[in-house]
């Protein structure tokens, strides 16, 4: 497997300074968050997305995704949704990221068939983009649908093979999904996993990989045991918790920690 972050954890840093954190910790990739208040977004022109992927590419660091904010199961329009979904595709093509997330974001006056029913429809129509440009539109397993059991739902009304799952660790576990259970639900569809840790269900600050009681040795016991070797990407949230450790001096542990636990599940 090979390991990434995400830039959640370090919010508004300049890109050079990430690639550095990257290479100088050993990992393999990072995760795009493309927000407006971030260096890397859909806001970008055609030279300013070329260096970007120039600055990868001699960096020898990849783009895994594009983490983006359209809320495909949210009430409303299609047509803006879809079109979000559409920037999110084109931005990952222009980076050379395989993967774009997006959300559930269902509401609450909805029921749960009505809100499978519009992120399906929504899904299988930027699928169609999607498969266009050689990008996978990953459907986070969060918020309104945070179990493999929900996003499940979604993504085998959906059947396209350019539509998958993005295993969010920490969502399914507050959801009372076993890894086993959440990979078994997943897999067909898994493009990626996202681990970090938290204290407790009451208090999801970030934690330094370890730290907390998420169950990441299982999680990544069972993708070892069924022959996965897809990525582990860390998305550490300090942009939600400013009161958390900075993540740069947990960069080396969390990638000796993750490295253990594929030596032991090996």
């Amino acid at each position: 497997m090979k390991l990434a972050f995400s830039t959640l954890g370090v919010p508004g840093l300049p890109l050079n300074d990430v690639l550095g954190l990257a290479t100088a910790h050993g990992y393999h990739g990072v995760e795009l968050r493309a927000h407006p208040e971030e260096p890397v977004h859909p806001g970008l022109g055609p030279d300013e997305r070329a260096a970007v992927a120039a600055q990868f590419e001699a960096a020898g660091v990849e783009v895994l995704g594009v983490a983006g904010y359209a809320r495909v199961a949210a009430p409303g329009d299609d047509e803006a949704v879809i079109a979000e979904v559409r920037g999110l595709l084109d931005l990952a093509r222009d980076l050379g990221a395989p993967y774009i997330r997006v959300f559930p974001g269902g509401g609450t006056e909805q029921s749960a068939e009505e809100a499978d029913a519009v992120a399906a429809r929504r899904l299988g129509t930027a699928a169609e983009h999607a498969n266009e440009l050689g990008v996978r539109i990953l459907l986070e397993t969060h918020d309104s649908h945070r179990t493999g059991a929900d996003a499940m739902r979604v993504l085998g009304l959906v059947g396209h093979r350019q539509a998958g799952a993005l295993w969010d660790v920490m969502h399914t576990w507050l959801g009372g999904e076993q890894p086993s259970e959440s990979y078994a639900a997943l897999s067909p569809h898994l493009g990626y996993v996202q681990v970090k840790d938290i204290a407790s269900a009451e208090d999801t600050t970030p934690l330094a990989l370890g730290a907390g009681v998420l169950p990441l040795t299982e999680v990544v016991d069972v993708l070892s045991r069924h022959g996965w070797d897809g990525w582990l990407c860390w998305e550490y949230e300090k942009r939600w918790y400013e009161s958390a450790a900075p993540l740069p001096e947990l960069l080396g542990p969390g990638r000796e920690h993750l490295a253990r636990l594929l030596t032991d599940a090996a």
